[in-house]
């Protein structure tokens, strides 16, 4: 990581972010006009396509790179991916959109889209503009990450998301972020077994807070999942999905890793 801690890179993410909102704020504030004077809905399908009684669906993620492991994929298109991973039956997409660090881009979102499956666009959301801009390119849910958002902005996220008609995964990795997810009433929990903090990952993380996420609510798990007990391992915890990327990612032959980690999850 040439150096730097795993604070410092996201805190250089979050400073990037900051800027590059800055410098596109009349774009994005144009494009929330539109949608506001659109009358366009959603109709979001992300919570619904991820619930399956008995069975753990695939959130499969389109991501270029990573801070931590730099490439992780040398040929990658996002309209190939996400073909690729709707054949082999993944329920939904995620599509990283962050632009610096990850090598994602906002219209990523509208190239996975167009495969018919509901998106989740995930990237660092810490400003109201950048959900419109997500329901522009046509994502079905957002992700709201507690590690670097308050209460209020969450709550006001979360409110801008549902008059657009999209899902919020609130995502957690910490027993004080479940307890705030929680109190904002989130009705899809992801837990990352990634610390953001440090990088590392720890499947007990998931196993500690998906016990004590409320009936109810719909259950991801993130981050570290490589095999098929790793699934079986977290399917006992009454998870809902599993959000795997750079598993498949890395993989020579994806459909062939996709049916050894998810065998009979997938979706046919």
């Amino acid at each position: 990581m040439s150096g730097m801690s795993p604070q410092d890179y996201l805190d250089k993410i979050l400073g990037s972010k900051r800027k590059k909102i800055a410098q596109r704020k009349v774009f994005l504030e144009n494009i929330k006009r539109n949608v506001e004077s659109s009358r366009l809905t959603r109709y979001s399908l992300f919570k619904e396509k991820i619930c399956f009684p008995g069975r753990v669906a695939l959130i499969a993620e389109i991501k270029k790179a990573s801070p931590s492991k730099g490439l992780l994929c040398e040929d990658f298109g996002v309209s190939h991916l996400a073909r690729v991973y709707k054949e082999a039956g993944a329920s939904a997409l995620s599509v990283l959109t962050e632009e610096s660090f990850f090598l994602g881009r906002p219209d990523y979102v509208r190239l996975a889209a167009e495969l018919e499956l509901p998106v989740l666009a995930k990237d660092f959301f810490i400003d109201e503009l950048q959900i419109y801009e997500a329901f522009s390119f046509n994502a079905s849910a957002i992700l709201l990450i507690l590690a670097i958002l308050d209460d209020e902005q969450a709550r006001r996220f979360q409110d801008v998301a549902q008059r657009l008609d999209m899902d919020c995964l609130v995502e957690v990795h910490t027993q004080e972020e479940l307890d705030r997810a929680v109190r904002l009433n989130a009705d899809m929990i992801g837990v990352n077994n990634r610390d953001l903090a440090t990088f590392e990952v720890d499947l007990t993380t998931g196993e500690r807070l998906l016990r004590q996420i409320p009936d109810g609510t719909v259950r991801v798990i993130e981050s570290g999942l490589k095999t098929h007990e790793d699934i079986l391992r977290f399917k006992t915890l009454g998870v809902n999905a599993a959000l795997i990327g750079e598993t498949f990612l890395k993989a020579a032959d994806v459909p062939a890793k996709m049916r050894e980690v998810m065998a009979e999850e997938l979706l046919f």
